[in-house]
């Protein structure tokens, strides 16, 4: 049963427009969670806002936002004047412009989430306006306010939906020139491609979201279940993973010896 949705608002394309609802594409409700307890006592631990300086705590109402412009100096701002530069609509998609979806690198992408017509009567422009940006490989941009910051949003078709992801700010994706500059051009040794390429196929197959599995979460999971029973306290395993070698020697000689493993696998 596909859950709740987070968001209901409207789609709008100039004056075309029509009822949506949202829901985040990816969850961590499965995931194994823990509270913090005082081991004593038992009971959770709660955390409070404390004065830096007086050491007492502070009431919520008392909490203000601040921009750090010196050493102990503050710019304050109330909730009021950061509300002030939002949208002024909260609740409608108004689809900006459009470009090539292939113009969007992923490293601006930053949550997906499942975008669905929320009436029968506005099925159809919804439907137009999916397969209108399907046909031209197209991605709609937007604006939204969503987890209490206006983010840019872009709109992607998808099957029978809208997958709708946020999008980073420009101030938080870094250059990656800064970190790739360095590396020497060069073209590498074809007979070293050539075996890196047959190492690359003897690993090739089909996705599968198994390949994704979390081994740590079923661990704890296995943890908890037997604590639970009265189970006495699981050792921590001693690791038997090979340490990488610090140098290759001789790289050609390392992959001929990573394609015979990989052949020896293969046959058992």
């Amino acid at each position: 049963m596909a859950p709740r949705s987070f968001w209901k608002g409207y789609l709008k394309l100039s004056l075309v427009t029509c009822p949506v609802a949202m829901t985040p594409a990816t969850s961590e409700n499965e995931k194994v969670r823990f509270h913090t307890l005082n081991a004593k006592t038992g009971n959770r631990v709660v955390s409070q806002y404390v004065d830096a300086v007086s050491e007492k705590p502070v009431d919520e109402d008392d909490e203000v936002k601040g921009y750090q412009r010196g050493e102990d100096d503050y710019v304050m701002l109330e909730d009021d004047e950061i509300d002030a530069v939002a949208l002024e609509s909260t609740r409608t998609i108004d689809i900006d412009s459009f470009v090539p979806r292939d113009t969007i690198e992923w490293i601006w992408y930053d949550k997906p989430h499942y975008l669905t017509p929320n009436d029968p009567v506005g099925e159809e422009a919804f439907s137009v306006i999916r397969d209108a940006m399907a046909s031209t490989d197209m991605v709609g941009i937007s604006r939204l306010v969503m987890y209490r910051r206006e983010r840019a949003v872009m709109l992607v078709p998808r099957d029978k939906g809208i997958v709708l992801w946020t999008l980073r700010y420009g101030d938080e994706v870094r250059d990656e020139t800064d970190y790739f500059g360095h590396i020497k051009e060069g073209k590498p040794d074809p007979k070293l491609m050539t075996l890196v390429t047959k190492l690359i196929d003897e690993r090739t197959a089909p996705w599968n979201p198994k390949m994704v599995d979390d081994p740590v979460q079923d661990k704890l999971i296995d943890i908890i279940a037997a604590k639970k029973k009265g189970g006495k306290r699981v050792a921590r395993p001693n690791s038997t993973a090979e340490e990488p070698a610090s140098n290759v020697i001789n790289i050609m000689d390392a992959l001929r010896k990573s394609i015979g493993s990989e052949a020896k696998q293969k046959r058992k």
